[in-house]
């Protein structure tokens, strides 16, 4: 592999490097996790299980085992494999039933928004089938720092105290997440006891630890005591479900995406659009490029708006979605010098998710992300069993006829994506970039900077990012004032982003000579390390 020397006057980082193994996520301590485990004998699968599971304490507006998870595993050798752990509604949340109440949507912090948690599931699961290590000693960091203790970082201090508020409005989780009433600050120590006891169930006795017995039991007469319609047998029939990866090329190489219900199949449809463009051309201004995302996303984002759903309830063609002549036609929309129109959105916007990337010393590699869609949540939370639970259903439209309207045990759509890259068909990275809706436009900006612009993995993480959605440009500040002008002219509404957008994760493996690339985000706390 062959990228630009970074500049070392210019503030920056660079790439992690090894050749036993890597892992890179958004927290350090979740990073030091995964190499520890990796370093004791484990594998990839072992890693990004232990990863995840302690990010869910430490980073619990981001994550947790109240929320769902999407991985793809790549063995060394044989195909990748996808898992679909997201959870179902209730098989009392008929359409009608919202309807005759009045709804119109559903509340972001109501318990008619938590659908069954679909994570612990997913994991134990992946762990049984492909792990090396018991549930035991890969949820063991993770129990050692709800019942010990941990130190809150900097952007997760900075997230915590932006959607404090979420938590405030149901009270059951302020004296655990907002001690004092107020959000930790840098370098605050907390513990969660309650989380640590049913982490530990969990390693005892696997899934049915978490639904079914007292764990599932408080999740449901939490929610039932508000008004919900979730039931015990909601919780113990929860299943994960392994799915065939879709696919699609993009100059040479395979980009891997789980199947719909997630919008994987829209950074699909991105690539596949981009790819009739040549953004490896040096004489593309970094308002072209910006120009040429945006309008691709904007041609993706209104196919992934109106076809992707739960596919037991609305199937979706990828093949026929992704074929050229479909592409074309969309391709064909696109005017390099004016922006299309704005394509309506009726979906909630959300940025909080966490997501790992590891590879282990015989190559096998995992891409796994996992999330309680808004900040906290819900805010529902279980004291008991320290359960914060998820609000997922609320994407769910109460329209009839939309494709994703709710239904009885239907999953709502979803943005979390893990990515995967290959060549010739070997898998050759394990990327993704958290930042709800902006995920699958993300994927493509990440993978457009290595691909096109010879850039290596951090350093393409590092460039200003932009994002066309909800009839507006938003662009990262340090996008020059004069590419915003000329992006305007072009007929773009541009706003300036007020947080950043999204956090991406990623490892590189180069095949050839056994050497792996890792890069985290400067956007979050994290870190990619070598074992």
């Amino acid at each position: 592999m062959s990228w630009r020397q970074r500049d070392f006057m210019v503030p920056g980082r660079s790439l992690a490097v090894g050749d036993r193994g890597m892992a890179a996520t958004s927290h350090p301590a979740v990073t030091l996790t995964a190499v520890e485990i990796l370093r004791s004998g484990g594998n990839a699968v072992d890693a990004a299980i232990a990863a995840i599971a302690l990010q869910g304490v430490i980073d619990p507006h981001m994550t947790g085992i109240g929320g769902d998870c999407f991985a793809i595993y790549a063995p060394a050798s044989g195909k990748p494999v996808a898992i679909n752990g997201s959870g179902r509604a209730p098989l009392k949340a008929d359409l009608d039933w919202f309807r005759q109440q009045g709804l119109t949507s559903i509340p972001d912090d109501s318990p008619h928004a938590v659908t069954v948690p679909g994570a612990v599931d997913a994991w134990c699961r992946l762990s049984a089938d492909y792990g090396s290590k018991g549930m035991d000693e890969v949820l063991a960091p993770a129990i050692r720092a709800a019942e010990s203790g941990f130190v809150v970082t900097p952007r997760a201090a900075l997230d915590w105290a932006r959607y404090a508020g979420r938590l405030e409005r149901h009270r059951t989780g302020v004296p655990v997440y907002l001690p004092r009433g107020t959000a930790p600050v840098v370098g605050s120590k907390l513990n969660h006891p309650a989380l640590g006891a049913t982490l530990r169930r969990i390693a005892r006795e696997g899934r049915d630890a978490f639904y079914e017995g007292a764990v599932a039991e408080e999740i449901v007469a939490t929610l039932r005591s508000l008004g919900g319609l979730m039931e015990l047998e909601d919780l113990t029939s929860a299943r994960s479900d392994y799915v065939v990866p879709i696919s699609a090329d993009y100059r040479d190489h395979q980009i891997w995406q789980c199947p719909p219900n997630g919008q994987g199949i829209a950074a699909l449809l991105i690539a596949r659009i981009l790819a009739g463009f040549d953004m490896a051309d040096p004489a593309l201004s970094e308002a072209d490029r910006i120009h040429l995302l945006a309008e691709a996303t904007k041609a993706a984002y209104r196919q992934r708006d109106a076809l992707v759903a739960d596919p037991a309830f609305r199937p979706l063609d990828a093949d026929a979605l992704l074929s050229e002549r479909s592409v074309a036609a969309l391709r064909a929309c696109i005017s390099r010098e004016r922006a299309s129109a704005p394509a309506a959105f009726d979906m909630p916007v959300h940025r909080d998710t966490a997501y790992v990337a590891v590879v282990d010393r015989d190559g096998n590699m995992v891409s796994l992300i996992n999330s309680l869609f808004f900040a906290f949540g819900s805010g529902l939370y279980a004291p008991r069993s320290g359960v914060l639970l998820q609000n997922r259903g609320a994407g769910f439209s109460l329209v009839p006829g939309h494709p994703n309207a709710i239904a009885p045990r239907k999953r709502p759509f979803h943005t979390i994506i893990p990515g995967l890259l290959a060549k010739g068909g070997k898998p050759i990275m394990v990327f993704g970039v958290m930042g709800g809706q902006y995920q699958a436009a993300g994927h493509m900006q990440i993978l457009s900077g290595v691909l096109d612009r010879g850039l290596d993995v951090q350093q393409s993480s590092d460039t200003p990012r932009s994002f066309a959605f909800d009839g507006a440009l938003t662009l990262e500040p340090t996008i020059p004032a004069s590419v915003a002008d000329e992006l305007t002219r072009r007929c773009h509404r541009v706003i300036w982003a007020d947080e950043p957008l999204g956090g991406c994760q990623a490892v590189h493996l180069d095949v050839s000579r056994g050497v792996m690339f890792g890069a985290s985000d400067h956007r979050k706390d994290g870190i990619a390390l070598a074992v």
